[in-house]
């Protein structure tokens, strides 16, 4: 049985960093076989809080990269908005939200409203791993820590006024 969490997006209003953090996993290939991404990202400034690279879509995985964020970050009070996947709505996974704090949230079925990662998804596709053959997961772990660092600090985003996520959360403070 999954859990039944409303989408707290339409009730809310972000105003600062650590106010909404969404989640999604994505496929990437490597060889033969596929990898999973798993990110946390922060819905205020775009900026990609933590990710990690695995061979297998669990709870365990989400739960990871989410204390991993909470632990970088030092957030409490957080809402967790992600879609309504088994990783995420299973009873493993909200119980670790609930540990951590923080209030989840999930998308409605049908069109997504988790159009922040999807955004960061599509970006890292269509600038990192579109015609790109990776070897090894090596290969890959490697592009993708330089991509999420060019992401975060030096990629120009227009909902952000054309900084960088590092640069508009430095605005806000």
């Amino acid at each position: 049985r999954y859990a039944q969490h409303p989408n707290r997006l339409w009730t809310t209003t972000v105003t600062g960093p650590n106010q909404v953090w969404v989640g999604d996993i994505t496929y990437l290939r490597v060889d033969r076989s596929w990898r999973y991404l798993a990110v946390v990202m922060d819905q205020y400034s775009r900026r990609v809080l933590a990710w990690t690279l695995t061979r297998r879509r669990t709870a365990a995985v989400t739960c990871r990269v989410l204390t991993q964020a909470a632990v970088a970050r030092h957030a409490r009070d957080v809402i967790f908005h992600s879609d309504r996947g088994s990783e995420y709505m299973g009873a493993p996974f909200c119980a670790h939200v609930a540990r951590l704090g923080f209030l989840q949230s999930a998308s409605v079925r049908g069109p997504s409203d988790n159009s922040h990662m999807e955004s960061f998804f599509h970006s890292l596709k269509a600038e990192l791993t579109r015609g790109v053959a990776f070897p090894t997961e090596r290969a890959l772990r490697a592009a993708l820590r330089c991509y999420i660092r060019y992401y975060n600090t030096t990629r120009l985003h227009s909902g952000l006024h054309y900084v960088s996520p590092v640069a508009f959360e430095r605005r806000a403070a």
